[in-house]
C-alpha cells in the first residue's frame, strides 16, 4: 500500500501561504496605522459624504449621543483576514478624541476591500461603553451597507446602530463581527 503525500504537501504550502499573506497584510497595517493620524478633516468629509447618499442619517447624527467616524478602513485575508483603521470620536456634536479599530476574522473570505464606517450610539450607557474600551462587536452583529433611504428602517441593537460604504476593493465577506475598539482621548491624540 503506497501513502500519497501530494495532498499532504499541498495542504501545508496552502496554509504556509495563507500566513505569509496574512503576516504581510497585518505588517502593512501595522505601518499604515502608525503613519494614519485622526483626521478631523476626513471625518468631517466622511459625514458629508454619509448624509448625501442617505439624508435620513441626519437623524441619526442629530439624535444620537455620540459616533464614532472611520474614514478609512482597509480589510483583507484569505481563509484568515484582518482589518485596521483610525476614526474620530464625537460626543454629542463635539469631537472628543479618536479611536483605533483592529479586527481578526476566520472563516471563508478572499479578497481586499477598503471602506468608511460610522458607529452610532444611542444613549451614554453605549457610548461610554465604547470609550472606556469595554467595547467589542460579537460576530453576529451586521453593518448596514449605505444607499439612498437604508437609514429609514435602520434601527439600534444593543444601543449602536453601524453603517459602512464600500469605497474600493472586492472582497467576498463583509461583516464588522470581531472588531475591536480603542479609544484615544483628545489630548493624547498625534
Amino acid at each position: 500500500m503506497e501513502i500519497d503525500k501530494t495532498d499532504d504537501t499541498m495542504k501545508f504550502k496552502n496554509l504556509i501561504t495563507a500566513f505569509l499573506v496574512l503576516g504581510l497584510f497585518f505588517s502593512t497595517q501595522a505601518v499604515a496605522q502608525k503613519k494614519d493620524k485622526f483626521d478631523e478633516n476626513k471625518a468631517q468629509e466622511t459625514i458629508t459624504q454619509f448624509k448625501k447618499i442617505d439624508s435620513g442619517l441626519e437623524a441619526f447624527f442629530k439624535n444620537s449621543f455620540g459616533y464614532a467616524v472611520f474614514p478609512s478602513i482597509g480589510k483583507g485575508g484569505i481563509g484568515i483576514g484582518g482589518a485596521a483603521g483610525k476614526g474620530v470620536v464625537y460626543k454629542q456634536g463635539d469631537m472628543i478624541g479618536g479611536s483605533n479599530m483592529t479586527q481578526i476574522t476566520v472563516g471563508f473570505q478572499l479578497g481586499g476591500q477598503e471602506y468608511s464606517e460610522v458607529i452610532f450610539f444611542e444613549n451614554a450607557d453605549s457610548f461610554n461603553r465604547f470609550i472606556n474600551n469595554k467595547y467589542q462587536f460579537a460576530a453576529q452583529v451586521s453593518a448596514v451597507a449605505l444607499k439612498s433611504g437604508i437609514s429609514a428602517d435602520a434601527s439600534y441593537s444593543d444601543g449602536v446602530a453601524v453603517f459602512t460604504q464600500a469605497k474600493g476593493g472586492l472582497m467576498y465577506e463583509a461583516s464588522v463581527g470581531g472588531q475591536k475598539f480603542k479609544f484615544v482621548p483628545k489630548n493624547e491624540m498625534k
